[in-house]
């Protein structure tokens, strides 16, 4: 596959992964980059997302550290709680677990607005072309990348028998709402059972009000029946608050949060198979294009984000995209099977099948050292775990050992 250094690079699709390519290659030297994206204009679209401190690493070496620090939240801390509101586990996030680097909590618009900026600041005006879908693998560059997401145009052109993403039987239901902070005002909770899971998190600063701008997300189990063709299709509050209804804890009123949401969205939970290898000659892929996953530890955006840093790296230092994928794609892949299973949050799953009516101590349902060992797992498998990632090198062309 394709080894020497690309003069020319086509990306198809202006999200995270597209962007941050541009922003990575740029950064490494080639800087002959067009992006191709399919609307017209791009627009601060989506809820929120979070990006893990291997990720917000790459992003401070790209030189955004303090765009992103005015735009997200550092998270400070991560609660499992069950639906009575008794505490699972609790762990620090970000810098606050000893990482060098914090963890953002960000509305996924924004984040994709400031990376637009960036591009356009960086590489020119003429580097994003909008209402220009790349619909194929003919391409008049080096190398074209697919960055086109979970329908992408490139993947269905290098595996045209795939067919449709894969339902995992379940319906997220996601939206925002202002509300006054709760616990430290960086915090995430994850509350549920094996039916159904719930995420809150701040995304921005506090207002002059004192509110906040609260990000959540259902995603409960679904029949059959639940069509699957509407992809961000909007829908009333109505017709799933009766699901948290008896969802409890003392810092949050979560039902009146939801309650108080003026939009909510509806989207299937689904993903698709691993493939057996992302590039073909001058093609390949990254980002939801190459591996879609559920949104279980928080790891889509950001496994786009090192995708993008990888690639550059490969490409710059002349390695090609066999090192790309061999650095990447078992990694991915096993973030992709592990979130089928629902990665860390798991915890939630074994809190209610052995103490379905709660518990009064929680080390005797869950032992601490298990506890400690599912985190620890998972941080492993997604390339997180914090010494380790402290001590890697960087993917910075020039300052990694050869």
């Amino acid at each position: 596959m394709t080894a020497a250094r690309p003069a020319r690079v086509l990306i198809a699709g202006a999200g995270i992964a597209g962007l941050t390519a541009a922003l990575s290659l740029h950064a490494a030297g080639i800087t002959d980059v067009v992006v191709h994206e399919a609307v017209d204009d791009i627009q601060p679209l989506g809820v929120g997302i979070n990006i893990l401190p291997h990720a917000v690493r790459e992003l401070i070496e790209l030189g955004l550290g303090e765009r992103l620090a005015g735009i997200g939240i550092p998270t400070a801390d991560l609660t499992f709680i069950n639906r009575r509101g008794q505490r699972i586990w609790s762990e620090p996030r970000g810098r606050n677990a000893g990482y060098t680097w914090p963890q953002y909590s960000i509305h996924r618009g924004r984040l994709q607005l400031m990376l637009l900026q960036a591009v356009r600041e960086r590489l020119g005006d003429d580097a994003v072309v909008t209402g220009s879908p790349v619909t194929g693998l003919d391409h008049d560059a080096d190398l074209l990348i697919g960055a086109d997401g979970i329908r992408s145009n490139v993947r269905a052109a290098l595996f045209p028998d795939e067919g449709e993403p894969l339902w995992g039987g379940y319906v997220l239901w996601r939206g925002t709402a202002y509300a006054k902070p709760f616990m430290t005002g960086k915090s995430m909770i994850m509350a549920g059972d094996g039916t159904q899971k719930l995420v809150i998190y701040p995304i921005a600063p506090p207002e002059p009000d004192g509110t906040q701008l609260i990000n959540w997300a259902i995603q409960h189990r679904a029949p059959e029946t639940t069509p699957r063709g509407d992809w961000n299709r909007q829908v009333e509050v109505g017709k799933f608050i009766d699901h948290v209804a008896d969802c409890h804890f003392d810092e949050l009123d979560i039902p009146a949060l939801i309650a108080s949401a003026d939009k909510a969205y509806e989207y299937p939970l689904v993903d698709r198979d691993p493939l057996p290898h992302w590039s073909r000659g001058t093609v390949t892929l990254m980002g939801d294009a190459a591996h879609p996953m559920y949104p279980t530890g928080s790891n889509g955006g950001t496994q786009a984000v090192i995708d993008a840093r990888v690639l550059a790296y490969a490409l710059a230092t002349g390695r090609g995209l066999d090192f790309y994928e061999e650095t990447r794609r078992p990694l991915t892949n096993g973030v992709v099977l592990a979130n089928r299973e629902d990665g860390p949050e798991v915890i939630l799953k074994l809190a209610h099948e052995r103490a379905p009516g709660g518990f009064t101590d929680i080390e005797q349902v869950i032992p601490l050292a298990e506890r400690e060992e599912i985190a620890l797992h998972y941080k492993r498998l997604a390339g997180f775990e914090p010494a380790t990632l402290n001590a890697r090198p960087s993917w910075t062309v020039g300052d990694r050992p050869a």
